[in-house]
């Protein structure tokens, strides 16, 4: 493996996507996932405790940052637990 000239690099085109058999899933999933987190990353611009003030804003903006995730968690827990027990109402009740 040649490494080329270090302080003089050549840079080529970046990575492509890999081709995908299935197209359809793939726009799916990347539609959720633009859907459920569309903002970027938030950066900690100063070091962690330089001011109480910037962690809490930075914390404050990485919890909006997972807002997205945080709601589905909380809506599968609740399927996760409201099917069961009304399946069992429904099995053992027979209204």
């Amino acid at each position: 493996m040649e490494l080329g000239n270090i302080l003089q690099p050549e840079y080529g085109p970046g990575p492509e996507a890999p081709g995908s058999s299935t197209p359809g899933l793939v726009q799916m999933a990347l539609g959720f996932l633009q859907l459920v987190q569309p903002n970027a990353l938030p950066i900690a611009r100063e070091p962690f405790g330089a001011s109480v003030l910037c962690c809490l804003t930075f914390f404050s903006q990485l919890l909006l940052y997972e807002l997205g995730f945080l709601v589905c968690m909380a809506i599968g827990l609740l399927f996760i637990i409201l099917v069961p027990l009304v399946g069992c109402c429904f099995c053992c009740c027979r209204c």
